[in-house]
């Protein structure tokens, strides 16, 4: 792995198509984008979900915003999403393993991050992020 590079696992307790839907979906991104202290309006989220299409986001915080305009270079429901951010050069990709019994493995893998977003608070932020994700999908796959 190079020094530009970052790798996030997290296993969450929901079966894979749950996970690549929150993904994938306006309604659920907006649940979960962003790191902790920041919201991503609904009305702030394009997604287009293929190969060319495009994804944005608007986060918004109280120190701020900052949007991501990126291009999808890869969709495989529900196994892999990808997508490269023109601006920042950045090149995401989730990948979601189905581990069984209901869970699923997920590991992103960011290639060409810029020395600001490689900071141990910028990856801090960027996990709290997957921890709103997984408090969202508790919430999604609780009894009733």
């Amino acid at each position: 792995m190079s020094a530009d590079q970052l790798v996030y696992r997290k296993v969450f307790r929901a079966p894979r198509e749950l996970l690549w839907r929150c993904l994938t979906e306006p309604a659920e991104l907006a649940q979960f984008w962003g790191p902790r202290g920041m919201t991503t309006p609904l009305d702030g989220i394009v997604v287009e979900l293929r190969s060319g299409g495009r994804f944005e986001t608007l986060m918004l915080g109280e120190h701020g915003s900052h949007q991501m305009l990126a291009t999808f270079t890869e969709v495989v429901p529900p196994e892999r999403l990808a997508w490269v951010e023109p601006a920042s050069g950045v090149h995401t990709t989730s990948t979601l393993t189905d581990l069984g019994n209901g869970s699923t493995e997920v590991v992103i893998e960011q290639r060409h991050v810029p020395e600001p977003m490689r900071s141990p608070e910028a990856r801090a932020g960027f996990l709290t992020s997957l921890d709103k994700l997984e408090e969202h999908l508790a919430h999604l796959t609780e009894p009733i």
